[in-house]
């Protein structure tokens, strides 16, 4: 009970502060104290007493959007084991619907961006649909791997404590490819640089900042609560495939995935204060590595 208590905590409330990591992280490099660690949930609280401004071209879709995103990546979240922890539900082929969870709120996301009727908005989303078509085979190269190693069908049988028996000969390097892989795909899903700034305000080079400039009020209070809450999911996966094994202690165990994920954080935003964005015509490239990366560690386990 106490871990369950734990899993849903973790997965409804922790996300939004894992912006604030990656903020200060960049605020420590650029020599700036930065916002607080929980501003996020500052600004998530702000926008929800807000009023809301909605354009009088656009139709149910542009309001409808938001939630079904949100409802979209909770759904998903159920899904998804978190460290040690079974996920709430499991079931053959679970990882399907998880990825496609995710189409689905991408789906509303630029379907919404078209609605405003804007040049800039319809920018943004044909943006957005080209990458995904590209990080999509990544990730289910990555799921064949680990359907491969693990004999399951299950996120939870991929992912959980159970991953100790992936340790084999012949999987350290399929496992290292496909973590490259799946580092890229976290960044271009998150819209984190070298593919994305999420703080950039030049129209003509954002992708999922300007699908909701229309956006205000709650609306994009709900569209920054789904980025964190998609940000913290998709780090999952790469956590535990990072870190396979976990002690037997319940409370060693959360403690060991929280820093794991706020490790993730301060490397995201070290990257981002190290590097710069890519130039679009460069993001394809950087996309078809992550799927090559995946791809060849799948051909390695059929050898």
């Amino acid at each position: 009970m106490i871990n369950l208590i734990i899993h849903l905590a973790l997965f409804l409330i922790f996300p939004p502060f894992l912006l604030g990591v990656i903020n200060k992280t960049k605020a420590l490099f650029a020599g700036r104290k930065g916002a607080p660690f929980f501003q996020t949930y500052y600004d998530i609280f702000k926008l929800l007493r807000k009023g809301m401004v909605i354009s009088s071209t656009t139709t149910w879709i542009f309001g409808a959007a938001p939630l079904i995103t949100l409802s979209a990546v909770l759904t998903a979240g159920t899904l998804m084991p978190l460290g040690s922890s079974p996920a709430l539900f499991s079931f053959t082929g679970d990882f399907l619907l998880f990825a496609y969870l995710f189409g689905l709120a991408r789906f509303f996301t630029t379907t919404a961006a078209l609605d405003t009727g804007s040049a800039f908005e319809g920018m943004g989303a044909s943006r957005e649909v080209t990458f995904a078509a590209l990080t999509e085979p990544a990730l289910f190269f990555a799921f064949l791997v680990l359907v491969k190693l693990s004999g399951s069908l299950t996120l939870t049988g991929m992912l959980s404590s159970n991953f100790d028996s992936l340790i084999y000969p012949g999987s350290t390097a399929p496992l290292v490819m496909v973590s490259i892989g799946l580092f890229i795909v976290f960044l271009t899903e998150n819209s984190r640089i070298p593919v994305d700034d999420p703080n950039t305000h030049l129209e003509l080079t954002m992708i999922h900042e300007v699908m909701i400039l229309d956006h205000s009020g709650p609306l994009l209070g709900i569209i920054e609560y789904a980025s964190s809450l998609k940000l913290f999911l998709l780090g999952s996966i790469l956590l535990n495939i990072i870190i396979p094994a976990y002690t037997h202690s319940l409370w060693l165990n959360w403690f060991i995935f929280t820093m794991a994920m706020i490790g993730l954080s301060v490397i995201v935003g070290i990257l981002e204060s190290s590097i710069a964005r890519l130039k679009m015509p460069r993001v394809p490239s950087l996309l078809i590595a992550a799927v090559l990366l995946c791809g060849s560690a799948f051909i390695l386990l059929l050898r």
